[in-house]
């Protein structure tokens, strides 16, 4: 059985853990069957947020006649946009993996991991153990149980983000974050999209104003069915079918964004001691460490922030506690997410709905009434803020051009600063840039 000082399963964030392993003279297993980088590198936040730029660049060529400019999208190289951001992909993926093989610290397994203790792994019929174990192997997407699902060819985000052949239609379940990501890029390529929701609008998470104001939006773009659950599918002459309360609706594909699952079924993790909640995800303290004092946990697997930025944070407090014990505690003050749509979505912190039986106040400022916002011609965008009546930043959602970059001040704010709003109130800026918005509306408290 080979012995090693540290086993890494699964290669997206868990390899920084790996690597500084590595480079501190530690032996290093890493069991990967997958390309290595992780679900954001192959199918997800990277390829998926460059097919989504050149969404936006169709979307702001065709909205250009309201600046009073004649432009217009002459063709949409569809297969090669596909192939150059998988091309892309592909190559940091292998240059990962050739590093690692070069390296004399590291022995790379590509192949499914088992536990058959709390000790020992097998791989590819091997047994190896080792000093510490961190466990980084993501989720994978949830198929619900629709009658004939298994009958039909469906897409998932893998599948989505490889598709070379255009569709003329496209058929989505789900109205979380990555299917109205992806309907922003399929709808910008001239592809006409159904979007099946069973709650009562899209993005269902996000702030309940951000989200119906959201879901108004996208109604004029894509075919929005809101309290519409599918119960079967079928496929006939190419085409797929999809029944939902009574109604058929008919499509060249079928994408399937219905939420994800932890893969601690693939590593049986029943035959250790490591507790897993109801849906199975890991579960683990404030150190990152799992119920077995030597295996530690980070990422999507243990289900609290499904989001790359946390699982880098995760993998650098696993690191430190699994090299030199428990020291650090993980801290998810200010932890942000986006989503890359279109319009684009950011927040962090609590929602209005969360904070309903509770004390608080509220503002918001509309782009359209700073002198960028008037400038880019922003109608619908929007900051808003929740505070504690002392002032205490809460929660701060934005949805309009550029969220993801504005929402950085406030995380800053109640990160580095006092967390209070008058972090942003006192802070001098830049006149007529876009960051007044946030300003402006904490300036209404």
């Amino acid at each position: 059985m080979e012995e090693y000082d540290l086993i890494v399963i699964g290669a997206g964030s868990g390899l920084d853990v790996a690597s500084a392993f590595a480079s501190r003279g530690k032996s290093v297993a890493v069991v990967e069957p997958g390309p290595l980088g992780g679900t954001c590198l192959n199918r997800g936040c990277i390829p998926s947020k460059m097919l989504i730029h050149r969404a936006d660049i169709v979307k702001e060529i065709q909205d250009s006649e309201r600046f009073g400019i004649e432009a217009s999208v002459e063709d949409i190289k569809y297969e090669k946009i596909v192939e150059e951001v998988n091309e892309e992909v592909k190559q940091d993926s292998q240059n990962i993996e050739e590093g690692i093989r070069k390296s004399s610290q590291h022995t790379l397994y590509r192949t499914e991991a088992e536990f058959i203790d709390n000790e020992t792994l097998e791989v590819d019929g091997e047994k190896i153990t080792a000093d510490k174990i961190v466990v980084a192997a993501g989720t994978r997407p949830f198929i619900p149980p629709i009658d004939g699902i298994e009958e039909v060819d469906y897409l998932t985000s893998k599948e989505a983000l490889e598709l070379t052949d255009r569709p003329d239609d496209m058929i989505m379940i789900g109205g979380g974050y990555i299917s109205n990501e992806l309907a922003h890029f399929f709808e910008a390529m001239d592809v006409d999209v159904t979007i099946l929701q069973r709650g009562d609008r899209m993005l269902k998470h996000e702030d309940r104003e951000i989200g119906e104001k959201y879901t108004e939006l996208v109604e004029d773009r894509f075919n929005v069915k809101l309290e519409t659950e599918a119960s079967k599918v079928y496929e006939e002459d190419g085409r797929v079918t999809v029944v939902a309360d009574g109604e058929e609706y008919e499509a060249d594909e079928l994408f399937i964004a219905t939420g994800r699952v932890p893969n601690t079924d693939n590593l049986k993790v029943e035959n250790t001691d490591i507790e897993t909640d109801e849906r199975g995800f890991i579960e683990v303290d404030e150190y990152m460490n799992t119920s077995v004092d030597h295996i530690y946990a980070l990422g999507d697997i243990i289900g609290d922030h499904p989001f790359k930025h946390a699982a880098n944070e995760e993998a650098k407090v696993a690191l430190i506690n699994a090299f030199v014990g428990n020291k650090k505690e993980i801290d998810y003050t200010a932890m942000p997410h986006a989503v890359f749509s279109s319009p684009q979505i950011a927040g962090v912190g609590q929602t209005e709905q969360e904070l309903e039986d509770g004390e608080y106040v509220k503002a918001s400022y509309r782009y359209e009434n700073t002198g960028m916002g008037m400038a880019l011609k922003e109608e619908d965008g929007f900051v808003k803020l929740l505070a504690s009546e002392e002032g205490e930043i809460l929660g701060c959602h934005i949805m309009g051009p550029h969220s993801s970059q504005q929402i950085h001040e406030v995380l800053v704010a109640m990160k580095s600063g006092s967390g209070n709003v008058s972090d942003i109130q006192d802070t001098i800026h830049i006149h007529p840039a876009l960051n007044e918005v946030v300003q402006r509306a904490f300036n209404q408290l």
